[in-house]
């Protein structure tokens, strides 16, 4: 071989070694291509793992949240109740002792007392409503209303004196209270028909 002949084989040589090097860096960066696609992946999982991971700790911490609030606002409003009814039992005790002053007072003309007796028992009978009105206790205003069931327990009915106490409370045996809008105890009546 010639010298010239000799040193084209050399350069031909030389691009195939060339070329086989690029083949390798291509090869050596494919490998870490796909390595840092890996982990990229990998990563990528775990961020999504972790971003369930929180909205599901976030939404049962929402959750508690609301929960314990609403607890919360329970327990007040029971609190409130539990006041306003505190002295239902003891206002139920007491209420047979107003209607002896009640019949008491309705008395007064049967019985020849004098004006003095008449006002203490009467003193006596307001200051006891008072007392009882500031705990919550409402009189029950029955006569010549309508007849409630919700209210009222009808004792008898009667032929009604007039056209316009039909279905209505002629009178009031015994009187109806109520503790803070709520019925304690049920207005006794005859209603006429």
């Amino acid at each position: 071989m010639s010298k010239k002949e000799n040193k084209n084989t050399k350069i031909k040589e030389d691009m195939i070694d060339d070329v086989t090097f690029e083949s390798d860096d291509e090869k050596v960066e494919d490998k870490t291509s796909k390595k840092s696609s890996k982990k990229s992946d990998q990563a990528q999982k775990r961020i999504e793992e972790l971003e369930t991971n929180l909205a599901d700790i976030n939404d049962k911490y929402l959750r508690l949240y609301s929960e314990f609030d609403n607890f919360r606002k329970r327990n007040i409003k029971e609190r409130a109740e539990l006041q306003l009814s505190a002295s239902k039992d003891l206002i139920l005790d007491i209420l047979p002792v107003v209607d002896d002053f009640e019949r008491a007072i309705q008395s007064f003309e049967a019985h020849n007392l004098s004006d003095e007796a008449k006002e203490g028992i009467q003193l006596i009978y307001n200051k006891m409503m008072n007392i009882l009105k500031q705990k919550g206790l409402e009189v029950m205003d029955v006569n010549g209303k309508e007849f409630d069931t919700d209210l009222m327990e009808a004792i008898t009915n009667i032929p009604a004196p007039s056209d316009d106490l039909k279905g209505k409370v002629v009178d009031a045996i015994q009187q109806g209270y109520l503790m803070n809008g709520k019925v304690i105890r049920f207005a006794k009546v005859v209603v006429g028909q």
